[in-house]
Parts: structure tokens; C-alpha cells; sequence
């Protein structure tokens, strides 16, 4: 294989082939733009659009837009774009995923595909993974963008409907994943066009594409609303389950599911993250929970309460899925290590967790909209993604995203060397050996940063450096607050950081430290606040002198730390550079590689080597016999390390394993999401034609029709024709909702000629003319509003209802395996059922709603003043009412006054009730 690739170059070289030319033509315009004025390259942008509109395409201008762009970002930022970012752009432009190391200018590499593509007027969208970078990035890049004449807008959370659609209508918005995901949705809700704050999805550049699309793509998005069930059930069933006895296993086989002898109230199978009972287990479930049969199906949502604390005590741990802080239960990214403020778990497993944990359980919610990142995303006509890590996905991308990914070249070559793993028997002697390095790197001054997979072991390697006398930093999810203010400094001479993964993502480590973090903390020694502080080290224009002067002191601190911190630099890369250390292989080969690029940033020196134990969750539960058998013939002792080629081979496997079964996973949520997202598209699509003002008078009409057609088809039952009886049995459905009692009057002789289209189209023609009766007494303006607001308020309600439907439909539906049936397929073709039973039921709710409202007169809203507690006097001359005195029981003098003042009756100075 390496003998092809050196010959024939892999894919991503191939392509980078036919990328240089097209780098090679913005070159060659530098010196041309840099004799531009300021005004002359200012004017680009409307002769560039001028061209797009009469017929030239976004490639032809590519190379022009692209050294616009770089020449602006050189006079605006003192940045000018390197040669490989040019590629970078290039690929970003062409729809794809640019694989770019840690260090190389991701950021800067955005603005020339969004300035070329923002250009066409539909609008750019350019996805960070939080607030924080947003509205950075919007402010910072955004200067050069602003420079060329574009509009920037930026969506983050706590903004207005007004601030979304002015971010929104933007030549280009910075935005966050989940903001721009939960606007679609709430979009989608709207019932007036004007609420509306998307304006489609034309082009999106996804920055840290692994950690959105992939990371992220087993947890939908979900707007709740409250829901209606009681939360006690969650505390009986976590009693019941907290005095079982469980027994765990790394995996169930067949044989031991059905002993029923076995010395366990439940079984935890840690491979595939499951806790069932046993046949011990439901017998002391039907006896505490008094029932006959556990599962009957009557008793399927006991079951389900009992299954959800099995797995809340027997797969869900804290402190490494999730944390309780100030009472809440909070849960942590399996692969950042950062809190997830805001998420559930679904399916009242986040409640079974609160249960056990013993801090409030919160009602379940009901689901109001729903989508999965992987359909929001594929949402856009072009996408495109920068990531330092995705190669290791490239299957994911390409089968789920339709992306293929392109490996960009460093702009300096890569100075750090990867030492190969060692693995040891024990855990303790792993993290002897651990402790070992950084005491020796400690002692010549290298920096280290040791990665963990979970705030327990992180914590855990905390206290042994302690115990051992070796100062370090110590960063998880618990202070996640000061995790920039860690991360950057984890480059100074002789600094030790302990962190779990959530430090690869954000801030830049510095050898020698980083001098904005420096002059921050110079600034709160200066007594400027926070706010100021953000401020001043922002990039938002401002005339606020307090922060200008703030940035003046920034600016002086930042340049005397920098030469204060060369000589430093200078001597940590003497040491070797940044040494990164990792305790564990992760599941995942990519986050992995994110550690080790924290070394090594624009051609720095740096070491990466990863400490191994067989006793490690990942070795241990697919790891598989054959390294168990090597451990064995070995024979060696905690503290020697072994490094076999076989070994670090098997690891690899392991990974892969691990990586393949997620994949899996991610996309069987897939394959149900897409059966959803096709019902999601027809509703939503339908929902926007409705929105953008379709008469839908005609499609009432229809509807009411089907509705008459429906009732009397079930009155035929199959018959050629009706008896008198069975007529006014079926006319009884229909008088009082679609006509008056006496519209339609038929003779006995007359019924039993009649078919049952004749029926239809007679009845159909008197709710018609109801109809026309309805809409002049009430106006047709005002009816074709009732008909907008009526379709979409009953479309919503229904749709809510069928989300949750579709969702218990997707639970029981993993049994069908056992029947040799594809889940999926029964899955798609039940829910088919489901929706069309949906479209029906809305079909008449509509009907029967507009046929049944009416306008209140003004003597029924007076009416309702008098049940309030007010009566107006209308007099006949027409002259002005007054209130009149309404005879109330006794009132006491700190009783609220029932005028509606809100003021207590002693305080109240009204008339009308005082009087009395």
C-alpha cells in the first residue's frame, strides 16, 4: 500500500494538484491589489456582484475574490493569508472538509470562502461550537469583511426575533450550531411570516466539523414544552431499584441471560451499555410494584420507569457522564469533557438520574420540534467544514454528508516526535510510570499537559502529583470557567496541566506562555471589570473611552509580556517544547490525535506518548483474548512497560472496533431520523406556503369535502345503498357542524336511490354554501386569516402528538429483530400508517374548527365583564356606558379590591366597589 502511495500519492495530494493552479492565479494578482487604494479595493465587491449577474459564475471570479480578500485582511488584521491557507479556502469553497493541524489560521482561512460565496446575496453562514468564538470571530474577521463593504450579523444565545432576522439577513452570520438549529425549528413554528428569521441555507462553513457532525450527531435537538406526567414514578421505581443487587459483565452471552438461577437482581453488560433484570429481578419487581405480569403490556410504562433506573445505577456514572453542581444534574460530552448546560437525557432517563442522585426530578417535557444535527446540516445546498482531525472519519463523511475530506500541508514542517505507546499490566503501574515522566520533565524544565478521558481520573492523577510535591494546573468540567486562562499558559517553563479532553479545542498553547492572558490579568490588576476586560480585548468598534483606554493599557502589556516571554520561548523549545502525555486511549482514534496536536503548533518541537494499562476500560471490554494471552505469556511485573508491535496493533483494532460500532450507531439514528425528516419536510413545506400567504380557501373546501366523503363512505359500509335509518343516523354527524338541521331534507324513496357519491357531492354543496354564509357574515379577509391561523394551529398540535407517537413507535420497534424482521423497514412502514392517519385527523380538525368558529358580539364580550366582576350600562341613546357597582360579598381590609387594581382594598381608591 505504502509503495502505491508513493508512486501514485493519495487522494488528498491528487487533489491538491489540481488546487495549486487556481493558487498560483491569486498570487499572481498580490502586487496588483497592493497598488490599490483603500476605495479601489473597496469597489471590488459591487463590480464583482455586477459580474455574477450577468452570467459569470463564483469560479470565474475566484481567484480575484480570493486576492480581494487577502489584501484587505493584510491592511485590516496586519494578516495576510499563507499559501497553504489559500488551499484551505479553495476546498472550503468546493463544498469540502479542509484538514488543517492546530495552529495554521483556521479562522482566517473562512474569510475567503465566505467573502467569495457571500458575494451571490443568498447569505453565508460560518458554525462555531460556542458564543464565545462567535461573536470573537464576528467581530475580528468580520473587520475585514466590513472593510469590503459586506454586512456581518451574529446569532448567539439571548437575542431578540428583531436581532435574529437582522443577523439573519446579513451578507454573512457567525453563529452557533445549536442557536442556528433551534431557529430553524422555531421557524417552523411560526404562525405569521413576519416572525420568520432564517432565510434559507445556502452555504455553511462548519468550524471543528468533527465535533459538530459527528460528536454531536447522536443528540437531537429538542424544543420542549411542559409535559404532563408525574414524576413520583421515577422515585418509586429508584427505591425499588437502589436494594436490587446487580452483577456486571463486559458482555451478556445467551446462556447466562437465561439462567434464571443466577445470584443477581440485574445484569450490567458493559460492552453494550445495558442493564436488564433478571428472573429473580421481576419477580421482586412484580411484588413490590403489585403486579401480575410485568410485562403486559398495560404495565409497559412501569416497565419502562424500572428499566430507566436499572440503567441510571448500572451504566450512567458520575463524574464521568455527568455531574451534579448547585442541584442539578448536568451532563458531560463523552468526547470535550465539557458540561452540557441545557441538555437532557432523553426518555426520562435524565429524571431516573435526578431519582437517584436524590435532587429534584423535573416534570418530563413534551417535544415540540425535533431534528438531528446530521438533517439540519444536509439542510444547505453547499457545505463545507475545518477540522485538524477528520481523517479518521472519512467514511462518516462521505456516507452521512456526502463530504470528502482534504489533508492541507503545514505551513512549517512538523517538528514533534510521537514516541510509541507503552502499555503496562496494572493501572497503578501506569500511573507510576506517568508520574515518572513528568517529574523528569518537570526537572528540565518541559512543559506537560496530561490528558484524561473523565473528571475521575483526572482527579485521581491530581492527587498523586500531589502526593508526589509537583505543582500543576488542574482542568475539568467542575472549572471549566478558567479553562482558556489554564490551557494558555500550559506552555510555560517547567508548567504542569492536567486536563481532560476539553483542552483541545480553543485556545492556542504558546511555549513560554501566552502574552494576551498576561496582559488580561494586568488589566483586572488595574481595577477595569470583566465586562470592560472583554471589551477591550474584543475587536467591536467603540467609542466608549473607558474601554478604549483599557485596550491602549492591553495593547502596551501584550507587547512588553511578548518580549518578556521570547527569551522564555526560547528556552522551553532548548527543553524540548510541549510534552503531551495521554492516560488512556480514547474510543476514538480522532480525539486522541487532537491531544497530540496540542505539541508541535506551527512548527514547534513537542513530544506526545500515550500510557497504556490493560486494566483500561477500552483494553479491558474490546480488547479482545489475544491480548489477554500475550499479558499472560509475558509474565512481566506492574512496572515494566511492553512495547510489541502486535500490541499496538491490537490498541489500533480495538479503536476501530470501538469507532465502527459508534458509527453504527449514529447512523441507525439516522435511518429512523430519515424516515421522520421526510414527514418533517412535507409538514414544514406545506407549513411556509401557508405562511407565505397560499389561498388556502380552495384547500379547505377539499378538505371539508374528503371530511363529508369519509363519514358517509363509513355509513355505506360496503352497501350500494342506505336505509332511512342508517341516513339519519349518518345525518347526525354531519347536521350542526357542516349545515343547519333541515339544509338537506330527503324522501325514504329518495334515500334509497341515492349512491354515495350522489350523498357526497349533495351534502358537500350545502357545507359549501354554509360556508359562504360563514365567510360573508364574518368577511372574507377575516376568513382567509381564520383559515391561515386555524390550519396552522391544528397542523402543529397534531404534529407535536405524532412526534411523541413516532418516538414510543421507534422504542418497541428493536424488537421486530427477533421476528427476522428489519426494525427499519417495519419502522418506515408503520409510521407511513401513522402519518397518513395524521393528515386525515388534521384534515377534519381543520374543517370542524372552521366550520365551527364564530366572532363574539359585542354583548358576549360584555357578558364576560360582568362574569369579571364589571357590567357596562349600554343605554339605548347611544351615549357613553358607565360602570355600575357590582354587589361583592364582605371584604376584608388587606383582601385584594376586585376592581383589578391589584392593590389591597384598604389602599385602592375606585369608586364603584367602596361605595357599597
Amino acid at each position: 500500500m505504502s509503495l502505491l502511495k508513493s508512486i501514485f500519492g493519495d487522494a488528498s495530494s491528487r487533489e491538491l494538484k489540481s488546487i495549486y493552479p487556481i493558487v498560483d492565479k491569486v498570487e499572481a494578482l498580490a502586487d496588483e491589489y497592493k497598488a490599490m487604494t483603500d476605495a479601489q479595493l473597496q469597489a471590488k465587491t459591487p463590480e464583482f456582484r455586477e459580474r455574477l449577474q450577468h452570467g459569470e459564475t463564483l469560479d470565474d471570479i475566484l481567484p480575484e475574490a480570493f486576492a480581494a480578500v487577502r489584501e484587505a485582511a493584510d491592511r485590516v488584521l496586519g494578516m495576510r493569508p499563507y499559501r497553504v491557507q489559500l488551499v484551505g479556502g479553495v476546498v472550503l469553497h468546493q463544498g469540502r472538509i479542509a484538514e488543517m493541524k492546530t495552529g495554521e489560521g483556521k479562522t482566517l482561512v473562512a474569510t475567503l470562502p465566505a467573502y467569495l460565496n457571500a458575494l451571490a446575496g443568498r447569505g453565508v453562514h460560518i458554525v462555531t461550537v460556542n458564543d464565545y468564538l462567535a461573536k470573537r470571530d464576528s467581530e475580528w474577521m468580520g473587520k475585514v469583511h466590513r472593510f469590503l463593504g459586506l454586512k456581518v450579523g451574529l446569532i448567539i444565545h439571548g437575542l431578540s426575533s428583531k436581532e435574529r432576522q437582522e443577523a439573519y439577513a446579513a451578507d454573512i452570520t457567525y453563529g452557533t450550531n445549536n442557536e442556528m438549529g433551534f431557529d430553524y425549528l422555531r421557524d417552523n413554528m411560526c404562525i405569521y411570516a413576519s416572525e420568520l428569521v432564517q432565510r434559507g441555507h445556502a452555504f455553511a462553513i462548519v468550524d471543528e466539523v468533527d465535533s459538530i457532525l459527528i460528536d454531536e450527531a447522536r443528540t437531537p435537538l429538542i424544543i420542549s414544552g411542559q409535559g404532563e406526567k408525574s414524576t413520583q414514578l421515577y422515585d418509586m421505581a429508584e427505591m425499588f431499584v437502589s436494594r436490587l443487587k446487580k452483577q456486571v459483565v463486559v458482555q451478556v452471552d445467551n446462556k447466562e441471560e437465561e439462567d434464571a438461577d443466577i445470584d443477581a437482581d440485574y445484569i450490567v453488560d458493559e460492552k453494550a451499555k445495558t442493564a436488564t433484570l433478571t428472573a429473580r429481578g421481576i419477580t421482586k419487581a412484580e411484588e413490590f410494584f403489585h403486579v401480575e405480569n410485568l410485562s403486559d403490556p398495560s404495565n409497559s410504562t412501569l416497565s419502562h420507569h424500572i428499566n430507566q433506573a436499572l440503567k441510571a445505577h448500572g451504566t450512567m456514572k458520575r463524574d464521568i457522564d455527568y455531574v451534579v453542581k448547585d442541584g442539578e444534574v448536568i451532563i458531560v460530552d463523552e468526547f470535550t469533557g465539557r458540561l452540557m448546560f441545557g441538555r437532557r437525557y432523553s426518555n426520562g432517563l435524565h429524571q431516573a438520574i435526578e431519582a437517584k442522585e436524590h435532587v429534584g426530578v423535573k416534570s418530563e417535557n413534551k417535544t415540540l420540534a425535533t431534528i438531528t444535527f446530521q438533517n439540519y446540516f444536509r439542510l444547505y445546498d453547499k457545505l463545507s467544514g475545518m477540522t485538524g482531525t477528520a481523517m479518521t472519519e472519512q467514511e462518516e463523511f462521505g456516507t452521512i454528508y456526502n463530504l470528502d475530506i482534504v489533508e492541507i500541508p503545514t505551513n512549517r514542517p512538523n517538528q514533534r516526535h510521537d514516541h510509541h505507546d507503552v502499555v503496562y499490566k496494572t493501572e497503578a503501574g501506569k500511573y507510576r510510570a506517568v508520574i515518572q515522566q513528568v517529574k523528569e520533565c518537570h526537572e528540565k524544565g518541559q512543559p506537560v499537559l496530561v490528558g484524561t478521558v473523565s473528571i475521575e481520573k483526572n482527579e485521581l492523577l491530581s492527587k498523586l502529583l500531589s502526593k508526589e510535591g509537583i505543582p500543576h494546573n488542574l482542568l475539568n468540567a467542575k472549572n471549566h470557567e478558567k479553562e482558556a486562562e489554564i490551557v494558555a499558559q500550559a506552555g510555560k517553563l517547567g508548567a504542569v496541566t492536567v486536563a481532560t479532553n476539553m483542552a483541545g479545542r480553543g485556545t492556542d498553547i504558546m511555549l513560554g506562555g501566552n502574552a494576551e492572558y498576561l496582559a488580561r490579568a494586568d488589566l483586572l490588576k488595574a481595577g477595569y471589570s470583566e465586562e470592560v476586560i472583554v471589551d477591550a480585548t474584543g475587536y467591536a468598534e467603540t467609542g466608549n473611552e473607558e474601554i478604549l483606554s483599557a485596550r491602549k493599557l492591553f495593547s502596551e502589556k501584550m507587547a512588553q509580556h511578548k518580549a518578556e516571554i521570547a527569551d522564555e520561548a526560547e528556552r522551553v523549545r532548548e527543553a524540548g517544547g510541549l510534552f503531551i502525555i495521554g492516560t488512556e486511549r480514547h474510543e476514538s482514534r480522532r480525539i486522541d490525535n487532537q491531544l497530540r496536536g496540542r505539541a508541535g503548533r506551527q512548527g514547534d518541537p513537542g513530544e506526545t506518548r500515550f500510557y497504556i494499562s490493560l486494566e483500561d476500560d477500552l483494553m479491558r471490554l474490546f480488547g479482545g483474548d489475544r491480548i489477554t494471552n500475550m499479558m499472560e505469556r509475558f509474565d512481566l511485573d506492574e512496572d515494566t512497560p511492553i512495547e510489541n508491535k502486535m500490541l499496538s496493533k491490537a490498541i489500533e483494532n480495538a479503536q476501530t472496533t470501538v469507532e465502527s460500532r459508534n458509527f453504527q450507531s449514529r447512523k441507525s439514528v439516522l435511518e429512523y431520523d430519515d424516515v421522520m425528516n421526510k414527514q418533517r419536510e412535507i409538514i414544514y413545506a406545506q407549513r411556509r406556503q401557508v405562511l407565505d400567504g397560499l389561498d388556502i380557501k380552495a384547500t379547505v373546501l377539499n378538505m371539508m369535502r374528503t371530511s363529508i366523503a369519509n363519514h358517509v363512505s363509513l355509513a355505506f359500509g360496503g352497501s350500494a345503498h342506505l336505509d332511512a335509518a342508517g341516513y339519519r343516523e349518518m345525518l347526525r354527524g354531519l347536521t350542526g357542524t357542516f349545515f343547519a338541521p333541515g339544509a338537506v331534507e330527503l324522501s325514504e324513496a329518495e334515500i334509497s336511490s341515492k349512491t354515495q357519491e350522489e350523498l357526497t357531492d349533495l351534502f358537500a354543496e350545502a357545507a359549501e354554501k354554509t360556508y359562504e354564509v360563514k365567510e360573508q357574515e364574518i368577511t372574507p379577509p377575516i376568513m382567509r386569516e381564520l383559515e391561515r391561523v386555524i390550519m396552522l394551529r391544528v397542523v402543529d398540535e397534531y404534529w407535536m402528538d405524532h412526534i411523541d407517537a413516532m418516538d414510543d413507535l421507534k422504542q418497541g420497534i428493536r424488537l421486530q429483530s427477533y421476528g427476522n424482521n428489519n426494525p427499519v423497514d417495519v419502522y418506515k412502514r408503520e409510521s407511513l400508517e401513522m402519518f397518513e392517519e395524521m393528515i386525515s385527523a388534521i384534515q377534519d380538525e381543520t374543517v370542524r374548527r372552521l366550520y365551527s368558529v364564530r366572532l363574539k358580539k359585542d354583548e358576549e364580550v360584555k357578558r364576560e365583564r360582568v362574569a369579571k366582576g364589571m357590567v357596562e350600562n349600554v343605554g339605548g341613546d347611544g351615549t357613553k356606558p358607565k360602570k355600575q357597582p357590582v354587589k361583592v360579598n364582605k371584604i376584608g381590609r388587606n383582601d385584594p379590591c376586585p376592581c383589578g387594581s391589584g392593590l389591597k382594598w384598604k389602599k385602592c381608591t375606585c369608586k364603584e366597589y367602596h361605595d357599597q
